[in-house]
């Protein structure tokens, strides 16, 4: 019978640190990059052997830039790595080295283990097994769950080809032959919390599609089951045990080896087939990284979150892209690519929020915003694109800002404010934020305003000219028979004034 791990996944919130830690520092391969089967704007990294065979994986869903988690009660805390025992000592000697947080090596249930956190602060264990190799870990060795049951989190772990075969303390260690799962007792110990750095769950194998059909089966009565999903290099069933621990049961097949060659693994990004019509956006969203060795940007600290999308052959053009309300980063790439392929694009996040949801800047009420909170935010703003400029080598005279809806509204008040901050903004369903709008002499610095006609807020853009224009701002008009949301003729729209200026 098969049994054991297929693959754990984790979270992080950094995939670039993400990347240099598990294939720089770990040497594991990367073997998929994909977008995410339930989300197809996260990008999910997948690490493993050679030929990405179940048992070595490691997995992780990229939420860049977002929360961090917490390990706790109804979650797995650790992922435990094996590695032959006598590279202990260099797993050390390399960790101390490379800044990696290292305790041990101590001797847990039995073997010898010395402990890491990567980037985000998940909990790794290396763990010396009898056998040869470079060092390198061979295979995911186990995890570790914590639960406020153990016995009943033991039960059902069984089920998927477990056996009990130590008793130590608050543990319970279950073997499959391949690998463990240690399910420690832990009962008042504060809940998980889903996250960077945290692990979203474990996925055992099965030998087949029959086995994922007869295990749905066994558990219809059980509350938190799904349905069967096609993962398209593997089938898989997700359900919650008793005590709230994510688990997953997932066949070898078809493998990672049906869209890339074994020495190819990847080297290309994937997008789920069910998003094959949005593949050229998503690619565009995806957060960019690179390998081991290959050019990169540097690592700036600016006040403002943020990431770039470079083409292949960039031009120069930089345009600098401010999300409507609720929005992110990357909304606008897929917008801004169509406009200027070869453009560099700085997708930049609002910090200011409501019920949840990013802005740029608060506001009292429909249509009343904060005054000082807007000047305060456009200072910073000013700021950041002086850091950015600086920090990534940009020209600021090949920036253009695009922002929509409540982007556009702040962009529209930064050239008033800062009218030096950027040469050219393109600013979509904008309206005048300021209430007091100041006035400058002519400073060069150009906007399109692109007003949709059937735009509930249409009324209100002509405030937005004059307020520009009493900036010295040179404004372009344009109405297009569109609402308030983003549509094929902005493109039109922009790529003609672009043109022109």
């Amino acid at each position: 019978m098969v049994a054991g791990i297929h693959h754990v996944t984790g979270v992080t919130a950094n995939v670039q640190k993400n990347v240099d830690f598990y294939m720089g520092f770990l040497g594991l391969r990367l073997i998929k990059q994909t977008g995410g089967y339930e989300d197809g704007a996260q990008l999910h990294l997948l690490y493993g052997d050679h030929e990405g065979r179940p048992g070595s994986l490691l997995t992780f869903l990229v939420w860049q830039d977002g929360g961090a988690g917490r390990a706790g009660l109804g979650a797995i805390s650790e992922v435990s790595l094996a590695v032959p025992a006598a590279s202990l000592g260099d797993w050390l000697t390399r960790a101390l080295a490379a800044g990696v947080p290292v305790t041990g090596p101590t001797r847990e249930l039995g073997e010898p283990v010395l402990r890491l956190r990567d980037p985000d602060g998940l909990g790794l264990r290396l763990v010396g097994v009898p056998e040869e190799g470079d060092g390198t870990p061979l295979r995911v060795h186990g995890v570790t769950i914590l639960t406020g049951d153990g016995d009943r989190t033991a039960e059902f772990v069984r089920r998927f080809g477990y056996r009990e075969s130590l008793r130590e303390g608050p543990f319970v260690r279950l073997t499959s032959g391949h690998d463990m799962v240690d399910v420690r007792a832990s009962s008042g110990f504060v809940p998980a919390m889903l996250g960077g750095g945290a692990i979203d769950h474990v996925a055992f194998r099965a030998p087949d599609a029959e086995a994922v059909r007869q295990m749905r089966l066994s558990l219809k009565d059980h509350p938190g089951l799904t349905n069967v999903h096609d993962r398209k290099y593997f089938l898989s069933l997700y359900v919650r045990e008793p005590m709230g621990t994510l688990l997953e049961y997932a066949t070898d097949g078809p493998g990672f080896l049906i869209d890339e060659e074994a020495d190819h693994l990847g080297e290309t990004l994937m997008i789920p087939p069910h998003d094959a019509a949005h593949a050229a956006d998503l690619k565009v969203m995806l957060p960019q990284f690179a390998r081991p060795g290959e050019p990169r940007l540097p690592a700036r600290d600016l006040p403002f979150v943020h990431r770039f999308y470079t083409p292949d052959d960039p031009d120069g053009l930089v345009i600098v892209l401010a999300h409507g309300s609720g929005g992110s980063e990357a909304d606008l790439m897929p917008l801004a690519h169509r406009i200027a392929p070869r453009a560099t694009l700085l997708g930049v996040r609002g910090r200011s929020h409501e019920e949840g949801n990013a802005r740029w800047f608060r506001r009292f009420g429909e249509g009343v915003f904060d005054q000082a909170d807007i000047r305060d935010e456009a200072g910073a703003f000013a700021a950041f694109l002086d850091g950015a400029v600086k920090g990534y080598g940009l020209d600021r005279a090949r920036m253009t800002g695009l922002g929509h809806s409540n982007g556009a509204n702040f962009l529209g008040a930064v050239l008033q404010l800062y009218p030096r901050a950027l040469p050219r903004a393109i600013l979509l369903r904008g309206i005048e934020a300021l209430e007091e709008p100041p006035t400058s002499p002519s400073t060069g610095s150009r906007a399109l305003v692109v007003t949709g006609e059937a735009d509930p807020h249409a009324g209100r853009a002509a405030a937005l000219v004059t307020g520009l224009t009493g900036a010295g701002v040179e404004v372009t008009e344009r109405r297009i028979a569109v609402g308030h949301g983003l549509d094929p003729a902005d493109v039109v729209a922009v790529r003609d004034w672009l043109a022109e200026v």
